[in-house]
């Protein structure tokens, strides 16, 4: 099984919603009845302005998203029929420690740090530009958008992927207050094929195996044609 035979797609694209868990936390389900309803004066810790991030432990990840049941071509190929199933939702994540600037802005400063984002902005308030990258409420990628048609011969698998980027940060404020956190999102939509019939090159190829080709067995592939 050797690599890609589709392209990666597209870039900066972000999906689902961020978790941030950084902002005060309101009364729960356990408050006493007494204190229900009634205001509070206690100051919301917010997070400062003209902060600094610093990141580490950056890492860039190729991910399955989703893989079809392979299907036997005969020679010259041919369109592939079997539809793929979802094997993975990528999701944009952030989570911090204490009050911190708006998620948006922290995977602005992501993206420039892992070279997706090319502004040289200092905040994402300042920039003239908008990315998708920053943008928490992206769909996750379809599946069947991009799909490839073999010329040859072999037991095919088509197969959906994207990039997730990860890192920790500090925010340090100009009185030294810091708040640490993680961030991760996804950046490239990849679209490929593989044959089951060839050995696994690469990550991604090998987790297409084990959710494919290993997982037929014995069974015989759903044929393409008549």
């Amino acid at each position: 099984m050797r690599g890609t035979v589709g392209r990666v797609c597209g870039a900066g694209l972000v999906v689902g919603v961020l978790v941030t868990g950084l902002g005060a936390c309101t009364g729960g389900a356990g408050e006493d009845k007494a204190d229900q309803g009634r205001k509070t004066d206690r100051p919301v810790a917010t997070a400062c302005a003209n902060g600094t991030f610093t990141w580490s432990h950056l890492t860039e990840r190729d991910r399955l998203t989703g893989v079809s049941d392979p299907e036997r071509l005969g020679k010259g190929g041919g369109a592939l029929r079997n539809p793929m199933r979802r094997v993975y939702t990528p999701s944009p994540s952030v989570r911090g420690d204490g009050p911190a600037p708006s998620s948006a802005e922290i995977l602005f400063s992501l993206g420039k740090k892992t070279g997706e984002i090319d502004s040289d902005a200092r905040t994402l308030a300042e920039a003239d530009e908008t990315w998708s990258f920053t943008d928490v409420r992206q769909p996750a990628p379809e599946l069947d958008n991009d799909r490839v048609t073999p010329r040859a011969a072999g037991e095919f698998v088509q197969y959906a992927g994207v990039r997730e980027v990860s890192a920790d940060f500090r925010y340090t404020c100009p009185d030294g207050r810091a708040v640490s956190g993680h961030a991760r999102n996804w950046t490239v939509d990849i679209a490929g094929l593989t044959d089951c019939d060839e050995r696994p090159d690469s990550a991604l190829a090998r987790a297409v195996a084990r959710h494919a080709c290993e997982q037929a067995g014995t069974d015989s592939p759903s044929p393409s044609g008549a």
